[in-house]
């Protein structure tokens, strides 16, 4: 059982775990994948670099700055995360358990670039299936994805629908899989006044009630509507000190919204880590 579970290793996330950390929290750090901060060449406007410093290398310092803390950071894929009276965080690797959760992934919703996604987001399209699932009952659904993301939500749907496949755009599926899988390459989505059909781009029509989309790996906005966090525009709600609506759950960084800077991730992270390794002690 950890004190708190980071979920994000950028700046608010590795800012938490730090503030956390020397706050006296036992912490752990989750991670997967590639950060924005990756594809900054230069940043110039951050305090303290004279010459600036790459993003790359500073998403790396960052984190070996929290092991050299003594701070558990792991490189897993979180898929999922409930409350019941602690927190319970599954990965790919396993499950982990803890009294406070701070979500600081970046917010990444991936739309992919297939005519008629944008006209039917809502009237038959999705990007939550424990939100949505529940109006397609009986019916038959797809997933667009292909990794554990996506398996993860036709999981979700199974036992709702009549019938759940996962199409995956062309792309190979990166994990195995009971579901049918099709590869073919969507070229346009079809309906009226909601989506009716799929077509691929060898001209076959796959009929269907509803699309969810899944792209690359979960976001804080896709763990967020799961668990029945607010949400202001797509972005996590929460107050001064970083707090959610749910008890022990914290969020910071660009998944909160506005100002996407680096300055603002740091200063995120040090309320979320300070105030939850607060809420920890009155806990105890």
């Amino acid at each position: 059982m950890y004190d708190i579970i980071i979920i994000g290793a950028g700046p608010a996330g590795i800012s938490a775990s730090l503030y956390a950390k020397r706050a006296g929290a036992n912490v752990l750090v989750l991670y997967y994948g590639e950060s924005n901060l990756d594809k900054a060449e230069t940043i110039e406007n951050y305090y303290g670099f004279e010459y600036g410093i790459d993003g790359k290398t500073l998403y790396e310092n960052g984190i070996e700055q929290a092991k050299n803390l003594g701070i558990e950071v792991r490189n897993e894929e979180v898929l999922h995360i409930e409350k019941v009276e602690d927190f319970t965080v599954k990965t790919t690797k396993g499950e982990y358990k803890s009294k406070s959760v701070i979500i600081s992934t970046g917010n990444k919703k991936l739309r992919p670039n297939i005519k008629g996604v944008l006209q039917f987001e809502g009237k038959g399209i999705s990007y939550c299936a424990i939100c949505d699932g529940f109006f397609y009952r009986g019916k038959n659904v797809v997933v667009i994805g292909n990794g554990e993301f996506a398996l993860n939500e036709a999981n979700d749907l199974k036992n709702i629908a009549n019938n759940v496949k996962i199409l995956t755009n062309g792309l190979e599926m990166e994990t195995s899989s009971d579901y049918e899988i099709v590869t073919k390459k969507i070229k346009e989505i079809h309906g009226e006044e909601r989506v009716k059909s799929i077509e691929f781009e060898d001209g076959e029509q796959l009929e269907v009630d509803g699309i969810f989309i899944a792209l690359g790996k979960a976001g804080g906005s896709d763990f967020a509507k799961k668990m029945g966090v607010m949400l202001e525009k797509d972005n996590i709600k929460v107050d001064e000190n970083m707090k959610t609506n749910i008890e022990g759950l914290y969020s910071c960084g660009d998944v909160t919204g506005g100002l996407l800077q680096v300055c603002k991730a740091v200063y995120d992270g040090a309320r979320a880590g300070l105030d939850s390794a607060k809420y920890i002690r009155r806990k105890e």
